[in-house]
């Protein structure tokens, strides 16, 4: 799965890394929903982390469509209301 993290690039990630976010991105939805704005932020900085730590980096001269975009970590809490519901970012 290719992932891009808007403003910082793309990566790719393997399906158990994928598990692991979708993990991640239910907690943010969660968090969002019960408007924890301060929990919020630690589990989307965790988000980003765990996809630029466990993902493989890939050049920015390759151009690849990608399959989910995250946001930035300085996402307003009022705009996560928007993107984080439902089924979040990550398609359970």
């Amino acid at each position: 799965m290719i992932i891009r993290i808007m403003g910082e690039g793309q990566y790719r990630a393997p399906e158990t890394l994928c598990d692991e976010l979708n993990q991640i991105d239910n907690r943010i939805v969660t968090l969002v929903t019960e408007e924890k704005a301060d929990e919020f932020r630690k589990e989307l900085a965790k988000l980003i982390s765990e996809i630029k730590e466990k993902g493989e980096a890939i050049e920015a001269e390759e151009i690849m469509e990608s399959d989910i975009i995250v946001p930035p970590e300085d996402l307003s809490f009022e705009e996560a209301k928007a993107i984080f519901k439902g089924s979040g970012i990550f398609e359970d």
